[in-house]
């Protein structure tokens, strides 16, 4: 194959993750073709065969509609997750047990983005905290990232339902709170999609090397804010990445 049209999500997470595929790709002479919008929007592309390559399903919950048949996940390329962080490294608040008990410095408002309501709600009710006078506040994703960014960089104490990588947990200065009754959800798996029949088609070679590409949280992370603070390009953060630039060694 010498084109393989490749097709991601609207979000700058996803857009680094598929630059890092491309550049493997376009190393081995294959021309990407690109295709990004709403994952409800390409699920049927990928099935009918009309995408190549999605980039990435997080599996094997959060994207397990995507599987149709005929398509083959293809890599172990990161673990993403859901957590509950405190705007706070230090400090006694280790344990989203340990919320419900917190003095009022901590903010009752739980800014919240949408994509993980129902994680937040879930926790919400494991943890007894709405009794504990917590209320969510239910943004699109960027509102809520940009909310939760204007806090954490204000000192101001919240806790940050995030998902990782995420351009803060490169940013640091937070806790990642322990979820002793999982209420956040399980480790993902991020993987590339094939659509139907591609496996046979793609050159094994190529195949086994996106097969055998690990990338992970922390570059992702990484590269995400890059992108979004720095004002590197997809393609320049994964250039960045790939020559050992990206991380402190």
């Amino acid at each position: 194959m010498t084109t393989i049209t490749i097709a991601h999500p609207d979000s700058t997470v996803h857009e680094a993750t598929a630059a890092a595929i491309i550049r493997v790709l376009e190393a081995n002479d294959v021309e990407p073709e690109i295709v990004i919008g709403p994952k409800s929007a390409l699920a049927p592309l990928l099935k009918n065969g009309e995408i190549d390559l999605y980039v990435s399903a997080w599996l094997p919950d959060d994207d397990a509609d995507l599987l149709a048949p005929g398509v083959i996940p293809l890599g172990k390329l990161f673990n993403p997750s859901a957590c509950c962080c405190i705007s706070r490294e230090e400090g006694p608040l280790v344990s989203l047990n340990d919320i419900a008990q917190a003095g009022p410095e901590l903010s009752r408002t739980i800014l919240t983005p949408i994509s993980l309501q129902k994680h937040v709600e879930q926790m919400v009710t494991d943890y007894a905290l709405a009794e504990a006078g917590f209320t969510l506040k239910v943004l699109p994703d960027e509102e809520a990232l940009a909310s939760i960014t204007t806090a954490l960089n204000n000192k101001e104490c919240i806790l940050m339902p995030l998902i990782q990588p995420c351009f803060l947990f490169h940013q640091g200065g937070f806790r990642i709170l322990s979820d002793p009754k999982n209420s956040m959800g399980k480790e993902q798996e991020a993987s590339m999609l094939m659509r139907p029949g591609l496996a046979d088609a793609m050159d094994q070679d190529l195949q086994d090397e996106l097969d055998e590409l690990m990338l992970s949280t922390k570059v992702i992370s990484a590269m995400d804010f890059a992108m979004r603070t720095e004002g590197l390009t997809a393609d320049e953060a994964a250039e960045s990445w790939q020559r050992g630039k990206l991380l402190p060694r």
